[in-house]
């Protein structure tokens, strides 16, 4: 994702960080990463040359703990802080429309892979069809007729399933954007489970 910062709306966001505690650097860039859901992660080059014009500005000092180097927001940067509040508070609607844009791409992926879920029942339906052709009617229900029947209902069944957990984990994800972050982990890890998912319906349906 492009950084929603634009010219010097990182520079006061790491003075609203520092306002809340002192943080060395390290900590910055993962409370950066938190709000964000982990979509934008900026690299040391990108924090420290900001520290330091900051410090240079009066507006953060920094002291020595053990090797870290902590800094502390001054009475300036809480001035410059307040007086900039409106500009803050839009940078705090980008960091949540960022995180919401987040959860739409893993509620697409869900989308997409039930989709193929649903389609590989479809064909195994339709292969187990082939291999039990229908004979002729002679009025009385037979095996292969059961069969047929045992089939749709149970593509039916998962066809509910499937949309039950789309649903709630659409439910779920809004939820949790709502008050806290999306990790961008967890869009590959949805892939990765529901790929295993996939591959063990299809095991089991002899595929």
């Amino acid at each position: 994702m492009t950084p929603v910062f634009a010219h010097g709306s990182l520079r006061l966001y790491l003075l609203s960080l520092l306002a809340e505690q002192p943080r060395h650097g390290y900590e910055l860039i993962q409370a950066l990463s938190d709000r964000f859901g982990g979509t934008y992660i900026p690299s040391a080059g990108t924090i420290y040359p900001r520290l330091a014009k900051l410090e240079e500005e009066g507006l953060v000092t920094k002291s020595t703990d053990g090797r870290k180097t902590v800094y502390e927001i001054t009475a300036a940067g809480r001035e410059e802080l307040l007086a900039r509040e409106g500009d803050l508070d839009a940078i705090e609607t980008e960091v949540t429309d960022s995180v919401r844009r987040l959860a739409d791409e893993v509620r697409f992926s869900v989308t997409a892979a039930m989709k193929s879920l649903r389609a590989d029942l479809a064909s195994a339906k339709r292969q187990a069809g082939k291999e039990n052709p229908a004979p002729p009617s002679s009025g009385a229900p037979d095996s292969s007729s059961s069969i047929r029947l045992e089939s749709n209902r149970a593509l039916h069944e998962a066809d509910l399933v499937l949309n039950e957990f789309r649903q709630q984990l659409r439910a779920d994800l809004r939820n949790r954007a709502a008050v806290a972050r999306v990790p961008a982990a967890t869009v590959p890890e949805l892939r990765r489970q529901l790929a295993e998912v996939r591959a063990g319906i299809l095991a089991s349906l002899g595929r």
